[in-house]
């Protein structure tokens, strides 16, 4: 099982990486065309459409074109069904109130986000300006010491928080690393956010990206260049439009289910 397909080289890799990630596809589309008997099912955790545009590398196969011949798709798989989330009463759950609007923050599991935690932390008094009523939730996770981060007046800090989605539900808006799980869980519960990839992780910048821009979902932001004041202005942007994604299929893990069990049979 996997949610992408295809290593792909990052522009400014150069040459040397290019090769390299068309020699790893290259590996992977020769081993299965010589022992398709390794695998009795190949599931893609996603839809046709959730894949890149692009060749697996040079006189190789369309990622597409290849991933359909191989693959069955079972759609998104979110873990939990969103209609049966009642974001009210997780608001009442968590203690927000009516009066405020929430913008939570998460890097996911990895501590490679600490950065990111504390650019968006810096640019809360710059978002505060533009929305008085804006509260900041900042979810530290397992691998972040919440001590580490420093304090800013209206800015609450947790650690490690099980069942997250909950949190998001409750929440009005979201800023957050590329990570596909917790994008497309935002997007599935409908709650504008700001995402960051990781530069140059190749699958967060291309696979996760592409999938939400077919979803409407999100609003890219370059890490690099991103600075308390355009973090502020784009926190703003996403609040004042309306959520128009695509609608996640709630079905997914049950299909994923069905291909896995008929092997059983």
């Amino acid at each position: 099982m996997t949610d992408f397909v295809g290593w792909l080289p990052m522009p400014d890799g150069g040459g040397g990486e290019a090769a390299l990630a068309a020699d790893y596809n290259t590996e992977i589309v020769e081993q299965i065309a010589r022992y398709p008997r390794l695998r009795d099912r190949s599931i893609f955790v996603g839809n046709p459409d959730d894949i890149v545009p692009l060749p697996l590398g040079p006189g190789l196969p369309a990622i597409r074109e290849w991933t359909e011949a191989h693959y069955e798709f079972s759609g998104y798989v979110t873990g939990f069904d969103p209609r049966s989330v009642d974001r009210e009463h997780l608001r009442r759950h968590h203690g927000l109130r009516d009066d405020e609007r929430v913008c939570l923050v998460t890097v996911g599991g990895s501590g490679v986000g600490l950065q990111l935690l504390h650019k968006v932390m810096d640019a809360f008094p710059a978002a505060q300006l533009l929305l008085p009523d804006l509260r900041m939730i900042v979810v530290a996770g397992p691998r972040i010491d919440p001590r580490s981060l420093h304090q800013h007046e209206g800015v609450e800090v947790l650690g490690h928080v099980d069942g997250l989605y909950r949190l998001m539900a409750a929440c009005d808006v979201a800023i957050v690393q590329g990570g596909l799980s917790t994008t497309m869980e935002l997007t599935a519960l409908r709650i504008p956010f700001l995402y960051f990839p990781i530069g140059h992780h190749f699958e967060q910048n291309f696979h996760v990206r592409h999938r939400l821009d077919r979803y409407g979902a999100g609003h890219c932001m370059d890490y690099a260049s991103a600075d308390p004041d355009t973090i502020a202005t784009a926190l703003a942007d996403v609040l004042a439009r309306p959520v128009q994604y695509r609608a996640v299929e709630s079905d997914g893990a049950h299909r994923a289910a069905r291909l896995i069990g008929e092997l059983l049979t």
